[in-house]
């Protein structure tokens, strides 16, 4: 089974966030599609005898109104801008690193950040990270024409682009669009001149893809040329004998995120497992595994360490000559304001 059928059968299996794939029942991991691959759990099935039940979710605020509404799991996998909203609506609890030994991989950075690390309690451990950028069809666009974002508006993409259906990713976009390549110190003025632009991209855009599924059909049957994505799609249709090119260097730039595990409150399941769980991602198995397959980064900075340039640039990982917009964490009310702006420009307003 190549990873684009595979890919395109786990998008149908999540449909619904209620969507669980049921394995161990003390352990409920609400998370990404995709991430109930065995090699994410390798360790925690040796321990335990199977992987997690998995729930899903396909963008973050859809996560968070679903746990405020009062769906239970026991772990879930936000990104680093969403955990400051998480632990104001009292939905996380502290982990107990001492259950976590691989937390000692993790880069100091991520250990200090007050965002993440509250009174000394650890609140958010860093698992994943990973690239958004230019996405496209080789055979039919040309090296040069991804020289730049404004490919988005460009009215010859008609019809034929495809934005995430993600506030951060979309905005990612929309910011170095506009000339912003920093978000942290985002102003109301900035956020209002990416949305004026990203409204000029929705008229362009085909379709909102929701996870790399998605994206990987649009663009393997040709409906869409021109996407902006993660690292996983371009890695995997390339394995699958795809023409896609990844072009993290357009003259406006690339964004890159992380994301990480959260131990939420009342969860049904394990205290014990969750953190054997968390433990488990960290592994070096886990590294090798994402890496490779998917083409994200790990927190895990040992393992990153044993990887070579060529294997890193493959996947996109590589450094690069151009702007990086960092999707950190930002100012609540700005990041407000762009979860409403976006909800109204997906409408067509």
């Amino acid at each position: 089974m190549t990873h684009i059928t595979k890919l395109l059968g786990t998008a149908v299996l999540a449909v619904s966030t209620t969507t669980a794939f049921a394995a161990d029942p003390d352990l409920l991991v609400f998370d990404w599609s995709g991430y109930e691959e065995d090699g994410f759990f390798v360790n925690y099935a040796a321990q335990h005898g199977s992987g997690p039940t998995y729930a899903f979710f396909g963008e973050e605020e859809e996560a968070f109104q679903k746990l405020r509404s009062g769906f239970r799991a026991d772990v879930a996998h936000p990104c680093s801008q969403s955990v400051d909203k998480w632990f104001q609506a009292d939905l996380i609890e502290p982990w107990d690193i001492s259950k976590i030994p691989n937390y000692d991989t993790l880069a100091d950075l991520y250990k200090t950040d007050p965002t993440f690390v509250r009174d000394g309690a650890v609140y958010f451990i860093p698992a994943d990270l990973g690239m958004t950028g230019l996405i496209y069809n080789a055979d039919e666009v040309a090296a040069d024409q991804t020289a730049s974002l404004q490919i988005f508006v460009d009215p010859a993409m008609a019809g034929r682009t495809s934005l995430p259906d993600n506030v951060e990713d979309a905005y990612a976009l929309a910011y170095l669009a506009t000339g912003v390549s920093d978000w942290t110190s985002a102003s109301e003025e900035d956020m209002q001149k990416a949305s004026a632009w990203l409204r000029q991209a929705h008229a362009n855009a085909r379709a909102y893809w929701a996870d790399g599924a998605e994206l990987a059909q649009l663009m393997a049957t040709g409906e869409v040329l021109v996407a902006w994505g993660w690292n996983e799609t371009p890695v995997q249709m390339a394995s699958d004998g795809y023409n896609i090119g990844f072009q993290r260097e357009a003259a406006e730039g690339s964004s890159s995120w992380f994301c990480g595990y959260v131990n939420l409150k009342d969860g049904p399941g394990s205290e014990d497992k969750a953190h054997d769980f968390v433990n488990s991602f960290l592994s070096p198995e886990t590294a090798d595994y994402i890496v490779n397959e998917w083409g994200y980064g790990h927190s895990n900075t040992a393992a990153m360490g044993t990887f070579d340039t060529a294997t890193l640039t493959d996947v996109g990982l590589n450094d690069i000559a151009a702007p990086q917009l960092a999707q950190l964490p930002m100012d609540n009310a700005l990041r407000e304001a762009m979860i409403k702006e976006f909800e109204r420009i997906k409408a067509g307003f």
